[in-house]
Formats: C-alpha cells, structure tokens, sequence
C-alpha cells in the first residue's frame, strides 16, 4: 500500500513540475520593459540582504554564546576522573565507589574488540552510555543526584561471555 502511495505522490509531483516548468518556459519569451522590472528587484534585493544581516546577527549571537564548550570545561573543573577500560570480558574501572553530586568524567576505552559502556541505575534503567573502542578514549561526563548501588554493562556484543560482563559503582553521599 505505502509503495502504491508513493508512487502516487511521485507521480503527481513530477506533473506539478513539468506544469512549472512549461510555465516558466512560456512567459519567459515576453518582451517588456525590463527597466522598471530591474529597478523593482534592486529595492527588493537590497531590504532582502539587510533583513536576513539583520535576522542573522542574533542567532549567531546566541549560538555562540550557548556553545556548550566553555561552560563544559567551568564544569568539569574538580570533577572525579574514573578511567574504564573493557576486555572480553570484564571492566577495568579505576574508582568503584563515586560521590553523589559531583560530576564524574569517565575516560572509556577497549584494550580488544568494540564493547558499549552503559551505565544503569537501581531501577535498570540506562543512566548514560558511550562506546568503548581499541585506541580511542571516548570520555563520558555524569553527575549521579542519587545514592546507591549503579550497574556498568556492556551493550555491544563482543563474545561469547558477554553476558556476563557487569561491573558495579558504589555512589555514596559525602
């Protein structure tokens, strides 16, 4: 049903622009005063390019002031660095037990295959993930608002005894 639906639309989309196409074709052969045409686009060009100059100062404002680069590193000064590092088929976690309110910045890394680093909380919900690949540090930033006890999984299968790889963090209140 979809394709014949879309064959449809295809269909009708390629008359509209044949239609305009024609259209174009045909009026574009009038010979006219082209002056008064001329000097109309001029007037409208010009309060165009302002416009948008105008439109465009603000936004790249903004975008530059809310670039997330310099508030991320006010951010991260202090935080708990945690280097993690996955093999088939277990983690390699530097620090278990993390303070609760304080960001943490988690430096991922594999030492064999592709693993996904993910970070579930009580309720096993995924708090936060990253992937964890040979040669690259990816690095993971997480503030943990609440105590207790966090379950570090793999997502990516990577062996056979990829289930079994789980590693718990500790998140205490200080």
């Amino acid at each position: 049903m979809y394709q014949q639906v879309a064959w449809i639309v295809s269909i009708v989309l390629i008359a509209l622009l044949a239609i305009a196409f024609f259209y174009v074709v045909r009026h574009s052969r009038r010979e006219g005063d082209g002056a008064a045409v001329a000097a109309a686009t001029g007037r409208w060009r010009g309060r165009l390019l302002w416009g948008v100059t105008l439109l465009c100062i603000p936004v790249v404002a903004y975008t530059l002031t809310e670039m997330p680069y310099a508030r991320q590193a006010i951010a991260n000064l202090g935080a708990v660095e945690v280097q993690a590092k996955g093999y088939q088929w277990y983690w390699e976690i530097s620090q278990t037990e993390l303070p609760v309110g304080k960001p943490i910045e988690f430096q991922v890394t594999s030492a064999d295959v592709n693993h996904g680093f993910a970070i579930y909380d009580t309720d096993m919900k995924i708090v936060t993930q990253t992937q964890a690949m040979p040669g690259v540090v990816n690095v993971l930033r997480h503030t943990f608002e609440q105590p207790g006890t966090y379950k570090i999984l793999c997502l990516e299968y990577c062996g056979v005894a990829h289930h079994s790889m789980m590693t718990e963090l500790h998140v205490v209140a200080q």
